[in-house]
């Protein structure tokens, strides 16, 4: 069996991996884009839809007393966007609002949505909830949980193998699919991010043993969660003519910050939005 593993180019000039100082004054001149198009050339594909969610939990600044302000912050960043905001620039971002009088709750908001559409080149939307108002619930990955249907499973590759991927044949199916095992790399640290996945379909049967292989496979994947989840979108509507195809992943929080990329053939964003058990 061989196969050709999808590499994104490494993006330059990112702030990842490097000492950095944490500005507590409004700066949106931190926040640093990284072209789409690095993951989407290396994949060679970019008909679905969606969005990326994004959970922050450690947003802070002063009212016009001065007295610290803290709420939860909600990002939808459209997939449609040129750009996205390269993470570690988001959190020093958001921190850069912590010592910076607003005169509400809606005046950060505005300002956040105001300055991640510039940087992303596309209409972004920051919602900030009150945590007197947020219930903050997590659950379980919907579907069935692939590693508890099978046990005995002999992983043969830890780096993207699409050929894992097989159909059932003679075998439709319309199903929910989920994973705890999903596992890459940051294309510049190497540091592991962890993340919980959900798989929705109606067409050709996928066989479930191939699938859970084919996650396992990105164990040693350096690419962005998006690319990963855009590689995984991908690389399952190459296998079969689905009548509906849904690929979303949580990825676990790292500087208080979490993100959630959803692509879909059909939908621009979750029906409902997931905060996993990990996040």
């Amino acid at each position: 069996m061989t196969h050709t593993p999808v590499l994104m180019p490494e993006p330059e000039g990112t702030l990842l991996g490097k000492s950095t100082v944490y500005s507590s004054s409004y700066d949106p001149a931190l926040l640093q884009p990284i072209p789409r198009a690095l993951g989407r050339n290396a994949v060679g594909k970019s008909d679905f839809r969606g969005t990326d969610v994004w959970g922050l939990y450690e947003v802070t600044w002063l009212n016009e007393h001065g007295m610290p302000q803290v709420a939860v912050g909600e990002l939808l960043v459209p997939a449609t966007t040129p750009c996205i905001v390269e993470s570690k620039s988001l959190k020093l971002y958001v921190g850069s609002f912590t010592q910076t009088r607003f005169s509400s709750i809606e005046a950060v908001a505005e300002t956040m949505s105001k300055d991640i559409s510039a940087a992303a080149g596309g209409p972004c939307v920051m919602t900030l909830r009150d945590l007197a108002d947020w219930e903050g619930a997590v659950e379980r990955m919907p579907g069935l949980l692939l590693e508890a249907e099978i046990l005995d499973l002999a992983p043969v590759d830890y780096e993207v193998n699409p050929t894992l991927l097989e159909v059932v044949e003679g075998e439709v199916a319309e199903e929910t699919l989920s994973s705890n095992l999903l596992r890459s790399l940051c294309p510049v640290t190497g540091q592991p991010d962890h993340a919980s996945l959900t798989i929705r379909y109606k067409g050709p049967k996928i066989a479930h043993r191939s699938l859970l292989a084919y996650i396992v496979s990105y164990r040693e994947h350096r690419g962005f969660h998006e690319q990963c989840v855009e590689q995984i979108y991908t690389d399952l509507s190459r296998l079969a003519d689905f009548e509906f195809l849904e690929v979303y992943a949580c990825f676990t929080r790292r500087g208080g910050i979490d993100i959630s990329p959803f692509r879909s053939s059909r939908d621009d964003h979750p029906a409902h939005v997931i905060r996993a058990q990990r996040q």
